[in-house]
């Protein structure tokens, strides 16, 4: 009997939280007949529970964002085909990256952190910031958001109980050097490049990456021969893989990549 071959996804995880914030989204692709795989960032290879533990971790202090993206890029050409990349956050800008290697037939920038030199004068992008960036801090030493920073960044909107049940479930430490990295050229995206289908996302509600931070982002593509579109969705927070919505931004972004590519 003819078997369909199953496209590969590559889910890229964004800062902050586990590898696990993709399990509903891998089970739902997986459903719809696509090959998915969600791979931990290196020295985040445990439980979210495992690595705060860990705190503070000096492997995962010393993760740059150049790094990240060539490590991700090793797990694109490792496919028997170009994958399909999804990211969340950090992970959005790592697919626009790779996309410029053109390491992906299509990809999905789930509110995606900017790249090198797109800005925002929204206050609550520089309120969300300050602690993860820890400007005044020793970067050498990794940063695990307080459960009120969590609140704010991530969860706002949400009701209590569900804020702590995803903190405990999904926040892991972090590295100040890759959040910093975003403001430097290994953030750098070529706007006038050419470069396979892309979807930028964004939430209405989202205090560290406001919507309108994603449509800058969005608007500053120029090459005519590229497909870039985008969508923003009412009432999502940066949370938004976790969110009770999650599965009407799963169908869009399927519904998109089946019309998009081939």
């Amino acid at each position: 009997m003819e078997t369909t071959k199953k496209r590969p996804i590559l889910f890229i995880t964004g800062a902050f939280v586990g590898n696990n914030c993709w399990d509903e989204w891998i089970a739902y692709f997986t459903s719809h007949g696509y090959a998915c795989s969600a791979p931990p960032w290196p020295h985040k290879d445990a439980p979210p529970a495992v690595l705060r533990s860990r705190q503070p971790d000096p492997d995962i202090a010393a993760i740059r964002l150049a790094q990240l993206t060539d490590y991700y890029a090793l797990i694109a050409r490792s496919y028997g085909e170009k994958p399909i990349l999804i990211g969340h956050s950090i992970g959005g800008l790592m697919v626009q990256l790779l996309l410029q290697r053109d390491l992906g037939t299509a990809g999905v920038a789930i509110h995606p952190v900017p790249p090198q030199g797109v800005i925002t004068l929204e206050l609550s992008f520089y309120k969300s910031t300050w602690h993860p960036l820890g400007l005044f801090t020793d970067s050498d030493e990794s940063y695990l958001m307080s459960f009120e920073d969590w609140q704010y960044i991530f969860t706002n909107g949400m009701p209590l109980k569900a804020q702590r049940e995803a903190y405990d479930k999904f926040v892991v430490p972090e590295s100040k050097k890759v959040s910093r990295d975003g403001l430097t050229d290994a953030a750098h995206i070529d706007f006038h490049k050419y470069h396979p289908p892309l979807l930028i996302t964004s939430g209405s509600t989202d205090h560290i990456i406001p919507a309108s931070l994603n449509h800058t982002n969005y608007e500053k593509y120029k090459d005519s021969r590229s497909v870039t579109d985008y969508k923003e969705f009412e009432g999502r927070n940066h949370f938004v893989l976790g969110q009770p919505t999650w599965r009407e931004d799963a169908d869009y972004i399927r519904n998109w990549l089946e019309s998009t590519t081939v």
